[in-house]
């Protein structure tokens, strides 16, 4: 028995020794993967080659940048501002011959496509021979290549190029077959947001700005095509009409629009040509996210603080989802433009917008910490795909507003949104409420659910409603200088695309975000000076532990499975007893493609 004992002591000491060595082998290689990844490449080879992969999810600035994100994310996460960066390093490096871009399955907006596309256009300037391969070209990724000399092809693969369409998914017979009914106050005849909830088709008003700003986006979409690949804007629709995902190979070269057929194993060969290479030569590659980290310093303590601001405009992390992602807290942005405003060595500050607006009082609250700062320092605002209604409200006060041709914005107008769910509670479910009240309006707290909303109340909240209507439009008009008349000529919730709304003067210059940097240096009389990213990227270790909560935490996931279609007006009624009810935002459920 002592022996038996002793084995299995021994057995167990090994089992927890062998447990620690794996352990520790494993920090060590972490930490290593780490280290390398922040290290990336000290300089360029002559000869090389920028390659650019048009491919997974291309945000504004991918703050989950730790190898961590690469081992755990499902796509792979790209930010604008590495591929951008290096784009314009490789179009000033001499050892950099050309670019040869990747094309996949990529997901983006058009505004973050236009800025790839512009920095391109400057490398081809800049004499450097730019090349793009795919086994099937997406529209926007094909947007980006036709600013190639070359576009190649599999010789079975496929061009799409099929227009733009702007779609509204619509609740309201759904909610009502759950007993939900949504009472709206707004202002504003071209706020549609709440369409969504209380209509069933697209009102006129909507459907008037909707094909206004998806033929604008479209025809500045189909020229850029044109131009890259010498055709006539008549040619692009026409091709855009014989839906082209369709057409072989042979169609799409006589059309002009790809250049040659090849498989993706002769590509390299291919290059190598161009390269003047022998065939056991290699290639000498550098990545976009490499190439971006060359960037050269300026000697100066002087910074442009970048800050980039993506998602729905909430009060709190946990203010409700309902309408998109809660990505702009209000608190926090508050927060760090406070910091920003104190740092003596940060000179001006450009935030980069992308949101379709929120919350009405967390954008009154970072508009007034925009102004705070510009006391101190010129604020450039660089709009990205969209920067409508409350992200329009905290951008209204900037020193100078650039935006991207395809960029939406205005939506000036706010709304109310409430669900009504006593036939759900007392008629469906079968729940009764009683009561007593000391006065008229003591359980206003439980209206939309033991009891409808009485018509003074309801005339209140609509009082409440154009209050911040006006203050809305008194924001837009002290910031952009206007008069508030003319503001209201452009207001009632309309939504715009940025050379109408620079028309308007709703926005200063059409441009992406070098240009806002540009002109924040100008205004801040700045020779030299280096650019900061802000938020800070996550540390690697808060990055690990944030991948573990998320997938620890699916009960959202079980509820949409088990609840199926009612899903969404059950998620819709939960999340938005937990937001201000008074929002500015723009219609979120158009989806452009």
């Amino acid at each position: 028995m002592k022996k038996f004992l002793k084995y299995i002591f021994v057995a167990f000491i090994g089992i927890v020794v062998t447990t620690m060595i794996a352990c520790i082998i494993g920090i060590v290689a972490l930490v290593g993967i780490i280290t390398s990844d922040d290290e990336g490449v000290s300089e360029v080879k002559d000869n090389s080659v920028l390659v650019v992969k048009l491919s997974g999810d291309i945000v504004e600035h991918a703050e989950k940048g730790s190898p961590l994100s690469a081992l755990t994310e499902k796509t792979e996460i790209q930010g604008l501002d590495d591929i951008v960066s290096a784009i314009d390093n490789a179009a000033e490096c001499k050892e950099i011959s050309g670019i040869y871009i990747e094309a996949g399955f990529l997901q983006s907006d058009y505004s973050a496509l236009q800025e790839i596309r512009h920095a391109l256009l400057k490398a081809k300037k800049n004499k450097k021979w730019i090349i793009s391969y795919a086994d099937a070209y997406s529209q926007g990724a094909y947007y980006v290549c036709s600013a190639a000399d070359e576009i190649w092809i599999n010789p079975q693969g496929v061009v799409d190029i099929h227009g733009l369409s702007g779609q509204t998914t619509y609740l309201k017979d759904l909610l009502e077959k759950v007993g939900v009914k949504m009472k709206v106050i707004k202002v504003g005849t071209y706020k549609s947001a709440t369409e969504t909830y209380t209509e069933d088709h697209m009102s006129d008003a909507n459907r008037e700005q909707s094909t206004r700003y998806i033929l604008g986006m479209w025809n500045i979409i189909a020229q850029d095509i044109a131009e890259g690949r010498g055709l006539t804007f008549k040619d692009v629709n026409s091709l855009a009409d014989t839906l082209t995902t369709l057409q072989d190979t042979k169609f799409l070269m006589d059309k002009n629009l790809i250049t040659r057929t090849l498989y993706s194993e002769d590509v390299k060969k291919e290059i190598k040509k161009i390269l003047k290479l022998g065939d056991n030569d290699d290639i000498s590659q550098i990545s976009c996210k490499d190439l971006a980290k060359l960037t050269k310093k300026s000697g100066s303590e002087n910074k442009i603080a970048i800050y980039y601001a993506q998602g729905s405009i909430v009060q709190n992390a946990e203010s409700g989802l309902v309408m998109g992602d809660a990505g702009i807290v209000s608190k926090k942005m508050v927060s760090d433009l406070e910091k920003l405003a104190k740092d003596d060595n940060i000179k001006a500050v450009v935030i980069r917008i992308n949101s379709g607006g929120g919350d009405a009082f967390a954008s009154e609250e970072i508009w007034h910490s925009v102004m705070t700062l510009k006391d101190k320092k010129p604020v450039v605002v660089s709009m990205g795909s969209m920067t409508a209604s409350g992200a329009y409200y905290l951008s209204s006060g900037a020193s100078w507003i650039v935006a991207q041709p395809t960029t939406l914005t205005g939506s000036i107008g706010i709304f109310g949104l409430l669900p009504d769910v006593t036939e759900l509670m007392q008629s469906k479910l079968g729940i009764k409420f009683d009561k007593v009240i000391t006065n008229k309006h003591a359980d206003y707290a439980s209206a939309l659910t033991a009891r409808p909303l009485s018509a003074e109340e309801e005339a209140m909240l609509q009082q409440s409603v154009n209050r911040g209507y006006e203050l809305f439009c008194k924001r837009v008009s002290d910031g952009r200088k206007i008069p508030v008349d003319q503001v209201k000529t452009v207001a009632e919730g309309r939504v715009w695309i940025a050379a109408d709304a620079k028309s308007h003067k709703l926005v200063d210059e059409i441009g992406g975000l070098k240009n806002a940097i540009d002109k924040a240096a100008k205004l801040a009389k700045l020779d030299k000076y280096e650019t900061s990213c802000y938020p800070a990227k996550k540390a690697w270790y808060e990055d690990l532990f944030d991948n573990i909560e998320e997938r620890n935490n699916n009960l959202d996931e079980q509820l949409q499975s088990t609840l199926g279609v009612y899903y969404e007006p059950f998620k819709m009624v939960k999340d938005i007893k937990n937001q201000n009810p008074i929002q500015a935002r723009i219609p979120i459920l158009i989806s452009v493609e």
